[in-house]
Order: C-alpha cells, then structure tokens, then sequence
C-alpha cells in the first residue's frame, strides 16, 4: 500500500490541493455558517492548501542541482515544517470558535493557550531549522535528509492534538455529532500517520492527512449545518402545524359554541348538528374521499342549520304538526344560512352548505330547486345525513321514527329526493351499525301513574320466545274508591313499540291492536284471531298483597312467552290466576304487552327473563295455523319467510344457464319495501344455506338492493327504473297481491350474471368469484315476510 501511495503521492497532493482551493471558494459563499467559523475554515483550507503545495514542491525539486532547485528545495521543506505547526494553531481556532469562546480570553480553557503557545513555538522552531540544520539538512545533490533534531518537528502534530482532545471531551455537549466525528478524526487521523511517518521514508502520509481531514471538516461542518437547517425547518413545521391544529381546535370550537347556541332555540334539536356533521363525514369517507375533503363536509353539515337562528321561536315551539305558514317561514332558513356564512370568504362551501343541503336530487327542493349535480356535492351529502338524524330524533309533534323507517326512505327516494350514490351508502351505515344490536332490549318505566284508562301506557315489552316475568305493584289513587281501579295490559304491534290513538301516527308507525286484558275475566279482541281464556282460579284471599306499609297495595305478575303465532299469558293478580292464548293474524307478526291501568299507580316494574324458551307443542293451538303456501308446488318446495331470511328453499346447482319462475305475496304483516323475495348465491358441501364450508356470495332483493362480501367475491350491481315503474306504494300493493318473478342465473366460468324484471325494476348482478373458490355454486330463494310458490326450474 506504501509503494501504491509512495508512487502516485505527487498525483493525490494536487487533487488534495484542488479540493481545498473549490473549498475555499465554497466557504466564501457559504451564507448559512457563521463569520467567525467561516473564516477559520478558509484559513485551515488556504493552509492545507500551501501545505500540501509546498509538499509537492519538494519532492519534484528534490535533487535539483540548478539555482531554481536549490532555491525552492529549500523553501518548500522550510514551508511544510513551518505550516505543519500552522495548521494546529488554525484548528485551535477552531475549537475555540466551537466552544464560544471567541476573542474573550479570559473564558478559554488553559490548555487552548497552552496549545496556541506550543504551535507559535513550533513555527518558531521550524525558522530556527532553517538557519542550523536541525530538522533536516541537504547533500551536495540538493537531496532532503532527516536532521538529528528530527522527532522534534513531530511534537507539535502529535502533543498538541491530544491536549486539543482533553478540551474536546470536556465540552462533548456542546459539539453536535457530526462536528464530533469530524474533529476526533482531524486529532487522530495525522496522529497516527505521524507515527506510521517515523518509520516510513520518503512519503508525507502526515501532511496529507492533515489535509484530508481538514477537507472532513468543511464537509462534516456542511453536514451539520444541513441538520441544523432541516431541524430548524422541521421545528419550524411542527410550530406552523401546532398553529394550525390550535387554529383548527379555535374554529372547532367556535362552529360548536355557535351550533350549541343556535340549537338553544329548540331542545329537541340539541346535538343534532353533531350527529349530522359525524354521518356527514363518514358517508364522505366511506365514498372515498380524502381526509382534507371529510374534513370540509364535517364543518359544512355542523354549520348547515344556522340559519335556524333567524327563525320566529312560534314555528320553532310550535307542538302541532307544521302548517303552510309555519313552512313558509323555515324555508327561509337556507337564505339566512347562507347569508350568515358567506362572511366567512376562506370557506364557501359552508355556506354553499347552508344554502343547498334542502335540494332535492329531482329537482323539487329549495331555495333555488337544483337537480342532480348541479346540487353541490358537499350540500348532496349534508342532505342525506341530515335527513336520517332528523327522522331518527324526537320532535315536539312527533316521536322519533325508527331506524328500518328511515332505511326504507332512503331505499325509496334514492335518484328522487337523495343522491343515489350516497343514499346506498347511508343504507350501509344504517344497516352497519344495527348489525347484532340488540333489539330486544325492553327500556320500560319504573312507575306509571295513570287516571283514566288507557290515560298513560307503557312503551312495548317485546314477547318472544324466551320467557319474560312482568312484575309491578299497584297502588289506587285516592279518589278510586268511587269508580273502578285496576291494571290491565295492551298487546299490540308499533314500529316504535309505543301505543298510538290517533289515525296519522297509527299509519304512520303501522300500529296494530291485538287485545285488551285485564287482571280479573275481562278481555276484549280487537286485532287477534282470537284471544281465550283457557284457565282462571279466583282466590280465597281477599286481595290483601300482605305488606304492612298502610298502603292498599297489590302485587302482579305476568309471565308471558310467544312461539310462532300463539302468545300465552299467565296473569296472577290479588283475586285471580288465570291462563290466556293468543293467536295471531301471522308467524311475522312482532308482538309487545304494553301496561295501562285505571285510577291508580303501577311502581316498581320490573322485566327479567325466567330462563325458559317455549318449543313447538309448549303453547297449545286455538285456531288452526294459516299457511300462506298452501298452493301447488312445482320443482321446488314453497317457503314461507316469516322474519329476515328466517327461511329458505333448498339450493340448486348452477348449470351454465338457469331460470327461476315463481309466484311471491308478501304477508299481511309486511310493511317496508323490502319485504319481498331476495336471491342468494353460495357455496357449501352439501348445498344448503349455512352447511358445511359455507361461503355466501351474494344477496339480490327484488326491490333493488344488494349486499355481499369482497372475502369471496366481488359484485357489481345496476339497478335501473323504467318508465312502467308506478312507484314505491303500488310496488307494495302489487307484492301483497302477489305477482310472478323470473330470474336468470349465467353461469360464465367464475362470473355468475343475474337478471330480473318486476314491476318496471331492472336489475342486473354481476357476482365475479376469487379464483381460489371456484367451485359449485348454488342458489336459494329467500326474502322477508314473504311466501314463494310454485317454484319452476327451466
């Protein structure tokens, strides 16, 4: 290796000296270093420069006999010795600029001085070499010989940078790690080549180490001002994003103070704009866009109601149902939405929120009566939250309507009131977060005071097949002693498992009458097929419940079970025990006890489950059993689908070609569009639903809705309305009826393609299956509160 650099020295000094002159242009127009620092590196370059220069010199004028070569041979060895000691004292500069110290002397550490005296000597000594020999001296053939002084020109690069490492180590902190690096090899890099020097002859390993590390300090000195500069900006960012967040929270919390104080007009509306802004965003999500654009819909749904504020509080409070007058007034609210919001000019969509999000994707909204896309995208999807939170939450004229109630409008009015796209994706999210809810949950009143009868019932505790125990007190009002008191029950049937008199909320929650029972032998019927009562056993007691409190008060229970379309009631009150069947106008029909009374007070009410499930045989029959399938069967057997996929027909393999003909009626009970037939493409070993290595592909219902899964295929699904479609409510007229459907299943390798037609509803389903599942698939006839008959293979 010595050879290699003993050969090629002359070559590698004057690129070393190339690289310090570039360097020294590169620190003259350096702009993000300080003067000071600048300053010495330029100083430290220009040294190594001459340094190396000066090397260089030597050796090609090294046994040059002429004037020229005596002359240079001398000066050129003096130079290296001399600068040799000048580039400790320019990097002792260095440090100092490094530690702070500056010009204040005083504040410098000992051995900095120790070590600037030690180099100036060493500068001196190289003078004094030149006059006695003493580091070196030249033959009669003008050749450079080690002097007997020789070691000594080696103290000053050797000493001198270890003292300089002692003061480094002290002020580790201060240094980044870059500057470290560089400074620890510019003291140990010439140090070890100054000992490699002593034992090697005719090659200058120390000054050109010297001037390589000297190079490593500019390049490591840029480094780190690079660091610096990016961890300034990056700080710089963090502050600028800080702002931004606290700028962000500030008009978060100001939107929400300004929605909270708007929303103060009317308590029925307190945390709706929330609720609308959360599904606004989500249904922006959930299309797919980007979270700077979620971000705008959130605030523009949040703000799009504050024109509420500029609305009389007569219409706001007003407890009857809305007049023309009254619409009148809040069809205004857009316009002073909009002209609250146009003030803030960093954000027009918000009041371009305010102004549309009442548009209706036909045409026949307001203020303006836009259609379709000329609607503002951001105001299209404020709308649909909007109207879902709105059905969804109690009024002052009305009770909040449930969730299936507002699916059902958004299936409806999908291309007519809402934006097609995002009414399928709120029917997602309807259907999403009632998935596994339990709906059975029977939130009822601990206490009910009631005058006269049917004054005050109780919300709907369901009946099912799980056993339940109804148990309360009963307290008479003072005045009963002059008319009749006594609990009695209302089975009935509500969207909302709320009891409703009046002709508008009994259609519009489809509320049905089953009965009356009281405690004693009194019932009537009223929508059952027939209520009997088959046991009652009169007490001997005289009613007394057997407390001592004072109070007239008396114990009741009612254990009450449902299987299929019979209900069967035990009812044990002070005088009676006694035992009712229910039957049912259907299996579908969901069914709630809701409690009432007369001139008294129900306490303590209390709902447990016994524990007991009720089975086929449990329950005797009353009446005999209607069967809406009791019609010829063709190739397949008819079902009857009392609930949501509570049935199904056995499956059928797809060939390359299937049709399926088949008449459907929906059962009386049957109120939402939905409740029709669906179509259901799957897989499993034996060929029926739920079997054995079950994979569902897809779910068609014949009202134009899909669902599947992306685990096992992909579908792509078109729905299209012809002209003939005569609308939602003769759809549902039709299929109570009853009509005749055709589907046709293609079967093209893992693509299977479905078609049908009914009522003006087009409908195509392409199902593409994952290669990994390609095989059988099967399909099977489902629905909900619907019977499919005579089924036909072609």
């Amino acid at each position: 290796m010595f050879e290699l650099i003993r050969e090629h020295q002359l070559n590698i000094m004057l690129l070393l000296c190339g690289a310090c002159g570039i360097l020294v242009f590169l620190l003259a127009i350096t702009r993000f270093m300080s003067k000071s620092r600048k300053k010495v590196l330029i100083y430290m370059e220009i040294v190594a420069f001459f340094l190396l220069f000066f090397d260089r010199l030597a050796y090609i004028y090294a046994g040059n006999t002429g004037q020229s070569g005596y002359i240079m041979v001398r000066v050129s060895n003096f130079m290296v010795f001399f600068l040799t000691s000048a580039i400790v004292f320019v990097f002792n500069r260095y440090l100092k600029d490094l530690i702070g110290a500056g010009n204040d002397t005083t504040t410098l550490p000992m051995r900095i001085k120790l070590v600037g005296s030690l180099s100036a000597l060493g500068m001196a000594l190289a003078i004094i070499s030149a006059y006695t020999n003493m580091y070196y001296y030249f033959d009669d053939n003008n050749v450079y010989h080690r002097g007997s002084g020789f070691l000594i020109a080696y103290i000053v690069p050797i000493v001198c940078p270890i003292l300089q490492y002692t003061i480094i180590r002290k002020y580790r902190k201060m240094f980044s790690k870059l500057i470290y690096i560089s400074i620890v090899l510019y003291i140990f890099v010439p140090i070890i080549c100054g000992i490699l020097q002593i034992f090697t002859y005719g090659i200058s390993i120390v000054n050109m180490s010297m001037v390589a590390v000297s190079i490593s300090l500019y390049l490591f000195a840029y480094l780190d001002i690079n660091n610096t500069v990016e961890h300034a900006h990056e700080i710089e960012i963090q502050n600028m994003q800080g702002e931004k967040v606290r700028m962000q929270r500030l008009f978060d919390q100001t939107a929400t103070a300004f929605v909270s104080a708007v929303e103060n007009k009317d308590d029925f509306v307190k945390g709706n704009a929330i609720r609308v802004a959360e599904y606004a965003e989500k249904i922006a999500k959930l299309s797919g866009k980007d979270e700077d654009y979620c971000e705008k819909v959130y605030y523009t749904a949040l703000l799009h109601d504050v024109g509420m504020i500029g609305i009389p509080d007569s219409v706001i409070k007003n407890e009857a149902d809305p007049d023309k007058w009254d619409y009148e007034a809040i069809r205004k609210k857009p316009i002073i939405g909009k002209e609250i919001l146009s003030s803030i000019t960093e954000y027009p969509y918000l009041s371009q929120g305010a102004q549309y999000s009442h548009e209706r994707y036909n045409g026949t909204g307001y203020p303006e009566g836009l259609s379709g896309a000329d609607i503002p995208e951001m105001a299209r999807i404020t709308a649909i939250a909007d109207a879902y939170v709105t059905m969804t939450t109690k009024k002052r004229y009305r009770d909040a309507r449930p969730y299936f109630v507002a699916r059902e409008r958004f299936v409806k009015g999908a291309g007519v009131e809402f934006d097609p796209e995002y009414a399928g994706i709120m029917v997602g999210i309807i259907d999403e977060e009632n998935k596994g809810k339990n709906k059975d949950i029977d939130d009822v009143e601990k206490e009910l005071s009631c005058g006269e009868f049917r004054e005050h019932i109780s919300g709907g505790i369901r009946i099912e097949s799980n056993e339940k125990s109804i148990r309360f007190e009963f307290i008479p009002t003072p005045d009963a002693d002059n008319g009749f008191s006594e609990p009695a029950i209302i089975i009935f049937d509500s969207f909302d498992r709320r009891n409703h008199r009046d002709e508008k909320t009994i259609k519009e929650y489809h509320y049905f009458e089953h009965g009356e029972i009281w405690f004693n032998d009194h019932m009537i019927s009223s929508g059952a097929r027939k209520i009997e009562l088959v046991n009652i056993t009169k007490k001997d007691n005289d009613g007394n419940s057997g407390n001592n409190s004072g109070e007239n008060k008396a114990e009741y229970e009612i254990i009450a079970a449902k299987f299929e379309d019979h209900i069967r009631l035990e009812m044990n009150g002070p005088e009676y025990v006694k035992e009712i069947i229910i039957a049912l106008p259907d299996r579908s029909t969901t069914t709630y006890i809701g409690l009432t009374g007369e001139h008294g007070m129900l306490k303590d009410i209390t709902v447990k489950p016994t524990g007991k499930t009720v089975h086929l045989g449990d329950i005797p029959r009353i009446v005999d059993e209607i069967s809406y399938i009791d019609h010829m069967e063709s190739d397949v057997k008819n079902v009857q689908i009392d609930r949501t996929r509570s049935a199904y027909t056995e499956g059928i393999e797809i060939g390359n070609r299937l049709k399926l003909i088949f008449n459907t009626m929906s059962l009386p009970s049957a109120d939402l569009i939905w409740h029709c037939p669906y179509v259901l493409l799957f897989y499993s070993d034996d060929g029926t639903v739920e079997g054995d290595n079950y994979r569902e592909y897809s779910l068609t219902k014949l009202n134009g809705e899909s669902t599947g899964t992306d685990e096992y295929a992909a579908n792509r699904f078109r729905l299209k309305k012809k002209e003939e479609f005569p609308g939602w409510d003769a759809w549902k007229e039709a299929c109570k009826k009853g009509m005749e459907c055709e589907i046709t299943l293609e079967k093209k390798g893992n693509r299977i393609i479905l078609k049908t037609e009914n009522l003006g509803i087009n409908i195509e389903c392409t199902t593409t299956i994952n290669e990994e599942y390609e095989d059988k698939v099967y399909v099977a006839l489902t629905g909900d509160q619907v019977a499919l008959t005579d089924i036909r293979i072609q």
